[in-house]
């Protein structure tokens, strides 16, 4: 069966995934849909996700959306895929589920709080919110002080005392990985102190090397066309 996955380079989920499938040999047609064009309120892909949002896949003919559970799904489907992304063992598999679970009302909402309301809201014609920035990394600082505290058993390099990566380890080092598009001081103030969180990060992106660097290397000109809308705008409200 065919395997299409629906993405945008610049969703940090549409990523995880991506590099997921190339770690694993999954093979894939990507089909692009890009948010600031605003594709995915189109008719044709809401005939793939009726949610309107990436990433979603279309299998044979089965649709699925949502990161996690097309990870899950991916996980489980094709049978390359080393167990430790999603080992068989059910309650190694809940412990993935709870921190998929967490990261979503934690880490993610902290990042996204953040990176939108800093920086990217530019790209869609929204103004910045600085308070609602703070509030983002407020919630993000605090959630990568539980990554190092909690997630990060023992001394192993992964979530959960494991010694290989998960897909819980890349979906959240890609939700990190979003924080590349904002300013380079703001950078090093919130992730710099995280010492232990990114070791993580760079043994996550060594287990899915080349991959991972490939797979967001669209970050870097995207930061440098956000730099200048932001001075724009700055000169312009002065």
């Amino acid at each position: 069966m065919e395997l299409k996955l629906y993405v945008d380079r610049m969703s940090q989920p549409s990523r995880a995934i991506l590099i997921f499938c190339k770690a694993n040999g999954i093979a894939f047609e990507e089909v692009k849909i890009e948010l600031a064009k605003k594709q995915h309120h189109s008719p044709e892909f809401a005939e793939v996700n009726p949610m309107k949002q990436v990433p979603a896949i279309v299998h044979g003919d089965f649709k699925l959306f949502e990161s996690n559970a097309i990870l899950i799904y991916l996980a489980s489907a094709f049978s390359e895929v080393a167990d430790h992304w999603y080992p068989a063992d059910v309650r190694k598999r809940a412990k993935i589920h709870s921190v998929l679970d967490w990261h979503h009302s934690n880490l993610r909402r902290g990042s996204v709080g953040y990176i939108f309301n800093d920086t990217i809201a530019l790209a869609f014609g929204a103004p910045l919110n600085p308070k609602a920035a703070a509030e983002g990394e407020k919630l993000l600082s605090a959630s990568l002080t539980t990554i190092e505290t909690y997630w990060l058993e023992g001394d192993k390099p992964f979530l959960l005392g494991n010694s290989e990566p998960s897909i819980a380890d890349v979906a959240l080092v890609c939700e990190i990985m979003q924080l590349e598009m904002g300013d380079d001081n703001d950078h090093e103030r919130i992730l710099g102190p995280h010492e232990r969180a990114l070791k993580w990060i760079d043994d996550t992106k060594n287990a899915t090397a080349p991959y991972f660097d490939e797979i967001h290397a669209i970050l870097p000109p995207v930061k440098e066309k956000l730099k200048e809308l932001k001075l724009k705008v700055s000169k312009q409200s002065a």
